[in-house]
């Protein structure tokens, strides 16, 4: 295959799946916080709690599911398992009535999350050819973004519909998340078997010690950055402490994933030609940039500029540290190698979200967005030291 034929039409029905379960999820997650605060009355240190289980929850299942895709070779069935999963559990919040139901909604969803996600990686990197893969990434991580700022948008559109009627929109976004569960199950061809990893665990030390030390690296670095990364809900209340009424809220998310889906495909094939470490120290740097943004925020006129730097940096970032994972890890262990790395980003981002819900709370937003500045700051000072490789 060269630079300039197609990728495999498996890769884009893989980012189509990521695209329509993305639109569900952002249309519920971009008025999440709100209606956690607003109509069920919680504290912002339980949307950083929730936001924190709920999505190191879904990286830590993604060890397992890594795991015992390598074991049969069974990538799309574990794929689909996760994404149906997810689809079943988004009725549960417009059901919700209280804050314990939201809590078991975003877990079961987040259960499907981790289920799905590092097969679905793996099953990117199995179908890629090799010299493509950073452009076969970024295209799924594009396609998914597409859908990420599509939600948000849609649910803005409902909102002032149905006048701020959170159930309608969340019922809504029951719709999407089926058609992705049936492009995935209509279009994507199961793994082949041939290339299951041999009778030793994946998990055993005598085959994590077939991991180079680029891969330990790699995982290092995605740790502390996901510490630095909290979730977008704080972006949202940010942007609503400043004055940015209720229904437009899903804008944050909007805005930001146009930038990280306008640029993350052709970043992911710049990745393939140029250095990755100077896309790495770029991504990080932008990351300090726009958490310093939020911490210093007077209008949104600085909220607008933070979102911006945090669609480029996600844009940096993601496609790259996947692509260099799956340079990294011996094709019979790349499902467990992206548990891993998963596993590693989950506890750091738990870790993250608590203490930032925890720092707002007592000395404010400015104090919280300072603590993810400072540790962006710190892992660019670092990277000097450390030598990722494509591999």
């Amino acid at each position: 295959m060269t630079r300039h034929s197609p990728l495999p039409a498996a890769i884009w029905a893989l980012g189509f799946t990521s695209l329509f379960m993305d639109v569900s999820s952002e249309m519920i997650h971009a008025l999440l916080p709100l209606y956690i605060t607003g109509t069920l009355g919680a504290g912002v240190f339980a949307v950083g709690l929730i936001e924190g289980i709920a999505e190191a929850t879904a990286l830590i299942v993604k060890l397992f599911s890594g795991v015992i895709s390598d074991i049969t070779g069974k990538r799309k069935t574990l794929a689909l398992i996760g994404y149906g999963l997810a689809a079943l559990t988004k009725p549960l919040f417009p059901l919700a009535s209280s804050l314990s139901l939201i809590v078991t909604a975003r877990f079961i969803d987040r259960i499907g999350k981790g289920i799905r996600g590092a097969p679905r990686d793996a099953l990117v990197a199995d179908l890629a050819p090799p010299e493509r893969r950073g452009e076969a990434f970024g295209l799924r991580q594009s396609l998914d973004s597409f859908g990420a700022f599509l939600g948000p948008l849609i649910a803005i559109v409902l909102m002032l519909i149905s006048q701020n009627d959170f159930n309608f929109v969340f019922w809504i976004a029951c719709i999407p998340a089926f058609i992705s569960v049936a492009i995935l199950f209509l279009f994507v061809p199961e793994r082949n078997a041939e290339t299951k990893t041999d009778k030793k665990f994946p998990l055993a030390w005598s085959s994590l010690h077939l991991m180079p030390s680029a891969f330990w690296i790699v995982l290092g670095i995605s740790a502390v950055l996901s510490f630095a990364r909290i979730s977008e809900a704080f972006l949202i209340l940010r942007a609503s402490d400043l004055g940015l009424p209720v229904a437009f809220a899903p804008f944050v998310l909007i805005a930001m994933n146009v930038i990280f889906a306008a640029l993350a495909w052709p970043l992911g094939h710049l990745a393939d030609r140029c250095s990755r470490r100077l896309l790495l120290a770029l991504g990080v740097a932008t990351l300090a940039a726009a958490s310093l943004c939020f911490a210093a925020a007077a209008s949104l006129d600085a909220v607008a500029l933070g979102i911006a730097l945090w669609g480029i940096h996600l844009a940096l970032t993601q496609g790259l540290l996947a692509t260099l994972i799956a340079d990294a890890a011996p094709a019979s262990l790349r499902g467990t190698a992206f548990g891993l790395f998963n596993l590693a980003s989950g506890v750091a981002m738990l870790i993250g979200n608590m203490l930032t819900g925890w720092i707002w709370d007592m000395s404010g937003a400015e104090s919280a967005f300072l603590l993810s500045t400072v540790t962006a700051a710190a892992l660019l000072l670092a990277l000097p030291w450390v030598r990722p490789s494509r591999g």
